[in-house]
């Protein structure tokens, strides 16, 4: 009689299979699937046991299953290999994208520094009390592109005209290599530059100002006005030569605040100018001290120069400050955009290791 005619026997197994190699289902529970896709599924679980946990298939016992509670203990040790594994791939990210963050963060460094703000030391006391040696303030350079001048009162920065400094710079004994060094390096403020020739000076007459000393109480005046000048150190008058120049247009009458100490336009009065400098020599105006927090403020305009008519048509050099706040600044505007790349990769998917 074919299949279907012949009766079951207990041969047969439950299932009525004949196939030796399948009496493992013998023991299938009521109601479990016990078809292929079971068996396919039961080899699958088998080898992502071996893979997974560590196993070799026989890692759990004698090959009948995990004994109770070895599963989750192999999960949580599988989870710190991958929390381990991710923390490698993190390293290694940082690693190659700290190059990148140093160029952005130089390259928005070099642009603050040439256009934006820069960051001097006072070296002397010429300024005093206004400014104290060691000092740091801050340079606006960025109206100057704008057109904008110096005003009366301005606390400014800006280059030699010529003869104000002693010519004390020593030709450099460094190498080709670390003078193109140090000339990087300088260009974006990480060091001094040899070649910096800055002076600070406050401003007191303009292109077309006659500024004269002194009238009889001493006093120095602009055009034909007495300055009340609260910002003169103590002890010093306000001048102790006296002086009539026309300022030239397009230059600035510059004078230092402890005017017993400093050199300044009316001890070039026989250079040309009469003392004065050219406006494009200004660098920039210092307009806050950041360093040290106790003397932190504002470098305001004096009311006795900002209320007179008309519009503005032996120091030490000032140097800059090295690691200034524009490399810093830099750093700072690098970070959001790294933080927002790694957030939209980690989004893409894990990295490969």
């Amino acid at each position: 009689m074919g299949s279907r005619g012949r009766p079951r026997t207990a041969a047969d197994g439950p299932s009525g299979s004949t196939d030796p190699g399948r009496g493992s289902r013998t023991g299938a529970a009521p109601g479990t699937d016990s078809g292929p896709e079971a068996e396919v599924e039961s080899v699958y679980l088998a080898e992502a046991g071996a893979d997974d946990f560590g196993g070799d298939g026989a890692e759990g016992g004698d090959g009948d299953g995990d004994a109770p509670g070895e599963r989750p203990l192999r999960g949580r040790a599988e989870r710190r290999r991958a929390a381990k594994r991710a923390a490698r791939r993190r390293r290694r990210s940082l690693l190659r994208e700290l190059p990148v963050i140093m160029v952005v963060a130089l390259v928005i460094a070099l642009v603050m520094k040439t256009f934006l703000i820069q960051v001097f030391v006072i070296p002397s006391g010429s300024m005093e009390q206004t400014l104290q040696v060691g000092d740091r303030v801050v340079v606006d350079k960025l109206t100057p592109w704008f057109g904008s001048e110096p005003q009366r009162g301005q606390v400014v920065v800006f280059k030699d005209p010529g003869g104000w400094l002693e010519n004390d710079h020593k030709p450099s004994a460094d190498g080709p290599v670390l003078r193109n060094v140090k000339a990087l390096f300088s260009a974006v403020g990480l060091l001094p530059s040899d070649d910096e020739r800055d002076l600070i000076k406050r401003v007191i007459g303009v292109g077309g100002d006659t500024v004269e000393c002194c009238d009889q109480q001493g006093r120095v005046s602009v055009n034909g006005t007495p300055l009340n000048e609260p910002y003169v150190s103590p002890g010093n008058a306000p001048s102790r030569i006296t002086f009539k120049v026309t300022v030239p247009q397009g230059r600035l009458w510059v004078m230092g605040d402890h005017r017993d100490l400093s050199a300044d336009s009316r001890y070039h009065m026989g250079n040309p100018g009469s003392g004065s400098i050219p406006v494009e020599n200004v660098v920039g105006r210092a307009f806050v001290v950041a360093w040290p927090l106790s003397h932190f403020g504002q470098l305001d305009v004096p009311d006795s120069l900002s209320s007179l008519p008309g519009r503005v048509t032996g120091s030490e050099p000032i140097g800059p400050v090295p690691a200034e706040p524009p490399l810093v600044m830099g750093v700072l505007g690098v970070l959001p955009l790294l933080t927002r790349y790694r957030a939209t990769h980690r989004r893409g998917g894990p990295v490969a290791d």
